[in-house]
C-alpha cells in the first residue's frame, strides 16, 4: 500500500468536487489527451510541451514527475491523502477505480481516480510533526513515503484515525536511498506550530477563553459561561459598549479535536432563539464533518462555522488589539517572505 498526496487545486477551488463525486483529479487544464496510452515519460513530457509551449522545460519535467505517478503508479488499494483547504485538516480515501478518460471534460476534469472516502476531515495536529511537514509539499501531487509514513498512516487507520502516538511520530525513519527534499509551504508549517501552541495553552475552556478575546478585539461586548455546563452557549456577544446593539450572537466553543456533526449545530441554533441573540457562531477546534457546510446553506443568515482556519485569520487579524495577557500566552510575529510557487 502506497500513500499519495493530492491537492485539490492551489487554493481548494476542486475540492467540494473531490469530495462529492469521491473523485480525484489531475486538475492542468486543457489536458485533453489519453494519458493512459502513452508508454514512456518522455511521451508525456512531449504531450506537455505541445499544450504548454510558453513553460519552461524544467516546470515541464516538474509536472511529468507529478502527473504520470497518477496514471501509472497510483494502484487500486492506495491511500490517498487530500489536504483540505476550507478548514485545517486533511481527508483520506481509499483507491478503488484505475485511471480513467474522458476527452468531454470539461476542463480540467479528463482524468481521474474513484475513490472511497475513509478518513474524514481528520484534524492536522493528529499527525506527526515531520508527517505534516510532507503535506506541506507545493507539489500538487506526490507520494508520501518520508519517516515511515505509509506504516504510520496505516496504523492510524487501523486506531479509526485517533491522534498518532508520540512513539510512532518520533521513530527512526525507514533506511533506504535518499531522497531529495520538497519545497514545503512555509505558511502551512508556522500555522501548523501556532495550532500546537493554541493547544498546549488553551486546553478545554481556555479555548472560550481566546475566542472571546477575540471578539472582544472586534469590538464586541461579552459574557463568558464559566467552565462546566454552559446552557448551550459558552460566549453571549454584543456590540456596542455595553453590548445592546446587533448584531447580538450566541457562541458555541468546542476544543475536542474530533469533527463536530450536524446535530451539535443544530442545537447551537437552537440556543440562538432561546437567547434571543441575532445569529449563532460555532467555533471547532476539530473542525466540522465534510456535509456539515453544505447542509446549513440554508441557515447561511443565522450562522457561522469558525475551524481552526478561520479562528487562525481572524487571530492574525486582531492580534495587535488583543489583551496583553493573552498577547504574553501566545507571543507572535509578522514576518515576510517570498512566496513561491510549484515549478519555480
Amino acid at each position: 500500500m502506497s500513500v499519495w498526496l493530492i491537492r485539490a487545486g492551489s487554493h481548494g477551488e476542486y475540492e467540494q468536487k473531490f469530495l462529492q463525486e469521491r473523485k480525484v483529479y489531475v486538475t492542468w487544464d486543457d489536458l485533453d489527451v489519453n494519458l493512459g496510452k502513452l508508454k514512456e515519460r518522455s511521451d508525456l513530457m512531449e504531450v506537455l510541451n505541445q499544450r504548454y509551449p510558453d513553460k519552461q522545460p524544467k516546470a515541464i519535467q516538474n509536472w511529468v514527475s507529478q502527473i504520470w505517478p497518477f496514471v501509472k503508479e497510483i494502484k487500486k488499494g492506495d491511500l490517498i491523502v487530500l489536504p483540505l483547504k476550507s478548514q485545517r485538516a486533511v481527508q483520506i480515501g481509499e483507491v478503488v477505480g484505475e485511471y480513467q478518460f474522458n476527452r468531454k471534460g470539461p476542463s480540467p476534469y479528463f482524468h481521474w481516480r474513484q475513490v472511497k472516502w475513509i478518513g474524514d476531515a481528520i484534524p492536522r495536529a493528529h499527525f506527526g510533526k515531520d508527517i505534516l511537514n510532507t503535506f506541506g509539499a507545493f507539489l500538487t501531487i506526490c507520494r508520501v513515503k518520508r519517516n515511515n509514513a505509509e506504516e504510520r498512516i496505516k496504523a492510524m487507520r487501523a486506531n479509526g484515525w485517533e491522534p498518532e502516538s508520540i512513539s510512532a511520530a518520533i521513530k527512526p525513519a525507514s533506511t533506504g536511498t535518499a531522497e531529495a527534499e520538497e519545497a514545503t509551504d512555509i505558511e502551512v508549517l508556522a500555522g501548523d506550530q501556532i495550532a500546537q501552541l493554541i493547544s498546549a495553552r488553551f486546553k478545554g475552556h481556555g479555548l472560550t477563553r481566546l475566542v472571546e478575546a477575540i471578539l472582544k478585539a472586534q469590538g464586541y461586548t461579552t459574557y463568558r459561561s464559566p467552565e462546566g455546563a454552559d446552557g448551550g452557549a459558552d460566549i453571549l456577544a454584543g456590540a456596542g459598549p455595553l453590548g445592546f446593539s446587533a448584531p447580538k450572537l450566541c457562541v458555541e466553543v468546542k476544543s475536542e479535536s474530533s469533527p463536530i456533526d450536524r446535530p451539535t449545530v443544530d442545537k447551537l441554533l437552537g440556543a440562538v432563539t432561546k437567547f434571543g441573540a441575532n445569529e449563532g457562531l460555532f467555533v471547532s477546534w476539530g473542525g466540522f464533518k465534510t456535509n456539515v457546510r453544505k447542509e446549513l446553506a440554508a441557515s447561511f443568515f443565522r450562522v457561522r462555522l469558525w475551524t481552526q482556519k478561520e479562528l487562525l485569520e481572524q487571530l492574525f487579524a486582531n492580534y495587535d488589539r488583543l489583551d496583553e495577557d493573552i498577547k504574553a500566552e501566545l507571543p507572535l510575529k509578522r514576518i515576510w517572505t517570498v512566496a513561491a510557487q510549484e515549478g519555480e
